[in-house]
């Protein structure tokens, strides 16, 4: 069966017209940078609402499946997506039932479990309920399974940026070629890039500190990746180990990184002071440190014979030194 097909019914081109379209720098929870004219309108929310019921529900038998048995996506596209109870989602499913069912696939590792393509929300706000969830059983390849999933997050709840970056950026790790990519994300080749370089500029441990940020856009996750040094991380891991960054908004602690990387860092006061052998000898000298700099001046009888001694060990001291560090476990 072709994925023509497999998807016929369930993608057709007013849904993903609907996802194209519903593509912004920034979600519908955040304001933060350009607004595009293509926002998604709530008319078009409901168009393509109606179009996705109809389309999951033609012709298709339905059963019902024990949420435990369903995993998630082999490809994480969310930093942060958990429901509570009071979500308008699982409110919603709790008043009126499911009224979609959700897509999921048998999965591909182990034949009594089952694996999700499409509904990742639906499928969290019925476990919240503890009811039996209504699902559409296909026969879906992967590349199948990730477009479904960024039809999913084009149409009803727009990825942040960061977001979008880390999905597209996990998926060609899997080894997806880009237009399967670009699918996906409803996105082109010059956008797909710039997703591309920003998550593979920013390490994955300082996204994952910040979170989903969902009002910070392109551009300032753009201007964080191009100011990215191998020194800026070392930067930052006292301020995102603190409990008053955890305890912050998503939003917030990407203010608190950026604010932080501006902070000019106080010069360490230069140290500095005379030597002279302890047993005596026709020699002195004069040390000083500054920062990232050190200086040894020997003068008086001694100083040129000793500072060509020094000079032709340089390599045996520092080798020495590194071997004391390692064995030290520094």
């Amino acid at each position: 069966m072709s994925r023509r097909d497999r998807l016929k019914g369930l993608f057709d081109d007013t849904a993903q017209e609907l996802a194209a379209a519903n593509y912004e720098e920034t979600s519908l929870r955040g304001s933060a940078g350009p607004v595009r004219t293509m926002a998604l309108t709530l008319g078009r929310m409901e168009e393509e609402s109606r179009a996705m019921e109809a389309a999951l529900l033609s012709g298709e038998r339905i059963v019902e499946l024990d949420p435990d048995l369903i995993d998630s996506s082999f490809v994480r596209d969310r930093l942060a997506d958990q429901l509570d109870i009071e979500d308008e989602l699982v409110q919603s499913i709790a008043e009126n039932g499911q009224e979609v069912p959700i897509l999921v696939r048998r999965h591909p590792d182990d034949e009594e479990r089952y694996q999700i393509a499409y509904g990742h929300r639906r499928l969290q706000a019925i476990k919240l309920l503890g009811r039996k969830v209504q699902a559409i059983v296909r026969q879906l390849d992967d590349t199948d399974v990730v477009i479904a999933q960024g039809i999913e997050n084009s149409a009803r709840r727009n990825l942040s940026y960061i977001e979008r970056a880390v999905f597209a950026f996990n998926l060609e790790l899997k080894g997806f070629e880009r237009p399967v990519i670009m699918k996906a994300l409803s996105t082109d080749k010059t956008e797909l890039s710039k997703l591309l370089s920003v998550a593979k500029a920013i390490p994955a441990e300082i996204v994952r500190s910040v979170g989903a940020a969902p009002g910070i856009g392109r551009r300032r996750w753009m201007a964080l990746a191009q100011d990215w040094n191998g020194l800026t991380a070392a930067r930052l891991a006292k301020l995102i180990a603190s409990q008053n960054f955890r305890a912050e908004e998503s939003d917030r602690r990407f203010e608190l990184l950026v604010a932080e990387l501006a902070r000019k860092e106080a010069k360490p006061e230069a140290t500095e002071y005379d030597w002279k052998p302890k047993t005596g000898g026709k020699i002195a000298g004069r040390i000083k440190s500054a920062g990232n700099s050190f200086t040894i001046a020997l003068k008086t009888g001694d100083a040129p014979d000793f500072g060509a001694y020094i000079s032709r060990r340089l390599d045996e001291l520092y080798e020495a030194y590194r071997a004391g560090k390692l064995q030290a476990g520094e």
